[in-house]
């Protein structure tokens, strides 16, 4: 999915467009450029930036970057915008007196929170994710003018999407050349400047210059060379995990050990090295591993792409939990036009419902890994200036099968959902979000990806920090409960996780998918959210375990494999009552089903 480019865009256009105007400098045709280098575009968000909203005679006003402005009330919704860019707020009073909603910049949506301090006055803070791009360019000796580069970019992997392959010099004219249609292709044309030893590229996205990285560089996942990896127990925080430790909780710490330094020393000098950004593991319920890597830190929000369906899944169960309007059998085109069927619809979209947009079995003729498929998700985010409300336009579909007969990976139908949630309590699904979901699991700043008309986007895109990335698949483990409260019914927490249909050689249940994974002689069930670059949630309920995988692989086909640590290396030091060994996973024992495809057929569990 192309959901990565909602964060960016708009300043990378900025960046690149003033980096064009710059003037060459001297050039050095015999420069040895060999090393590693390193190019960043940043523009900066909000960091915790003071939002002031007081009520008088005269209605609301905000004070907010030293300016006062009034709010617009619109049946109790408070809006307002600052006029250089920086985005809009909404926010509505609740019941506790605070003044909740959420901070819209660019294509993306993030939570806010004000405390009444007094009467008539409320206070908080906006934080926005930084618009950050980032290049590292490994470049080794191939000759008098040439070299073999490695282009690594954390936030979009726009080295593998180049297939950047080597670094040529013509003269005082660089070449960095990779791959377009399977034939040699120039990625980016530019420059060395000897005065100040930058090298500067040109690419399709903007101007980049390259200064030397060292051997602490974040390019590698602990620096060049790492110290010996000794486990520390994770801290304890305000932020609703229980910690232990990986012995307390009968997990071989010297295994976990020894799969950390592996990943620290994991080699970065080819496209389709892992690049893991973060590994925490939890069981009974208990925080026992928290590991960063490339520079990552523990407030990051990384976009978890595909696993974002999961946690709209999440959301749709706590709305029904919550007693909305709305059930699984819901008719989708009856809730979506407000409570009658469109007058002429096609027969077979009438039978269409709620479940159907869980399962991805809606028949819509949308297949994600179909070019043709009309409701194609890339195709869809390419059109939407010309199609920007994505409800709308999924509505108007053709169907390709009757629904409930197969499912295909569609990610226009998790997102209709979201666009029933919103019909049918007549509630912004993100304010739904933070109040059924986000609050009483404690969970901190995230980025929700939202389409051109500014509907949240339900098929992926999330940016959400690692612990609570955790805390779903810990939620899902706990039978629909966190920390006590249950956030969805047990039924549909069940449901969620039970496989339902076949898809790419892996189950799916109501956006969950699920495995068997080899365990010590045997098979255990696991079930998962999946994102794109490796980004994935494990559970294995009988072993009460739950692994959260961050990862940056977005355009490799590295990224299927970033979760085999699981069954590889995890698994085996995870031990039962009286188990005292470590039983490793042979290559024939596990073999990663992901990307394959089948017929999305239906599996009679129910």
């Amino acid at each position: 999915m192309k959901m990565l480019r909602v964060l960016s865009l708009p300043c990378l256009f900025f960046l690149g467009a003033l980096a064009f105007g710059q003037t060459p400098g001297k050039t050095a045709a015999n420069a040895d450029l060999a090393g590693l280098w390193r190019a960043k575009h940043v523009s900066a968000g909000l960091a915790h930036v003071r939002l002031i909203v007081s009520r008088s005679d005269d209605g609301y006003r905000a004070d907010m970057l030293g300016m006062e402005r009034p709010l617009k009330n619109d049946g109790g919704i408070l809006t307002f915008a600052v006029t250089n860019g920086e985005g809009q707020f909404r926010g509505r009073l609740v019941k506790n007196g605070n003044i909740e909603g959420h901070w819209f910049r660019g294509n993306a949506a993030f939570p806010v929170t004000l405390t009444q301090e007094q009467s008539g006055r409320w206070s908080g803070t906006v934080t926005t994710s930084p618009d950050e791009l980032t290049f590292f360019l490994l470049l080794k000796p191939d000759g008098k003018d040439s070299w073999s580069a490695v282009l690594r970019n954390p936030e979009r992997d726009f080295g593998s999407l180049y297939g950047v392959t080597k670094l040529v010099r013509q003269g005082s004219e660089l070449k960095l050349m990779g791959r377009e249609r399977d034939k040699e292709a120039v990625t980016a044309k530019g420059a060395y400047y000897s005065e100040r030893d930058q090298v500067t590229l040109v690419f399709d996205r903007g101007s980049f210059d390259f200064s030397r990285d060292g051997d602490e560089s974040d390019f590698y996942p602990r620096g060049k060379k790492p110290a010996p990896y000794v486990y520390r127990a994770p801290l304890a925080l305000d932020d609703g995990w229980p910690v232990s430790t990986l012995a307390s909780e009968n997990i071989d710490r010297s295994a976990i050990e020894r799969l950390v330094q592996k990943l620290e020393e994991m080699p970065m000098d080819s496209l389709d090295a892992p690049q893991y950004e973060a590994l925490l593991i939890a069981r009974h319920g208990k925080l026992v591993l928290e590991e960063y890597f490339h520079g990552e830190r523990r407030d990051s929000l990384r976009n978890i792409r595909s696993a974002g369906k999961s946690v709209t899944s999440v959301l749709v169960g706590a709305v029904l939990h919550d007693g909305a309007p709305l059930r699984l059998d819901s008719p989708v085109y009856q809730v979506m036009n407000d409570g009658a069927f469109p007058h002429d619809l096609e027969p077979q979209k009438k039978t269409m419902t709620l479940e159907h947009l869980l399962t991805q079995s809606s028949g819509y003729f949308c297949d994600d890994t179909n070019d043709a498929a009309p409701g194609n998700e890339d195709k869809i985010w390419d059109n939407s200036e010309q199609n920007p409300d994505f409800w709308k336009f999924t509505l108007a579909l053709p169907m390709a099968t009757p629904p409930g007969e197969n499912s295909v990976y569609c990610s226009m139908q998790p997102n209709l959902a979201l666009g029933m949630v919103q019909h049918a309590t007549k509630e912004f699904p993100l304010d739904a979000f933070d109040r059924l979901v986000a609050k009483p699991m404690r969970i901190g700043n995230y980025l929700w990806a939202l389409d051109a008309a500014g509907n949240p986007f339900g098929g992926g895109g999330l940016g959400i920090g690692a612990r609570d990335f955790l805390k779903f698949g810990q939620l899902m483990l706990n039978g629909g409960a966190w920390n006590g409260r249950q956030i969805l019914s047990r039924e549909y927490a069940r449901e969620s996780i039970t496989p339902l249909y076949n898809l790419r050689r892996i189950t799916y249940g109501y956006l969950w998918w699920s495995e068997d994974m080899p365990y010590k002689g045997r098979k255990v069930r696991a079930f998962m959210a999946l994102g794109n670059g490796g980004n994935n949630i494990v559970g294995i309920p009988e072993l009460d375990l739950v692994v959260a995988i961050q990862g940056a692989n977005y355009a490799s086909r590295t990224t299927g494999k970033i979760r085999e640590i699981v069954p590889r290396n995890i698994l085996p030091a995870v031990r039962e009552q009286g188990d005292d060994k470590n039983t490793p996973v042979s290559e024939q024992e596990y073999t990663n089903p992901y990307g394959r495809s089948d017929d999305g057929s239906r599996i009679q569990v129910k």
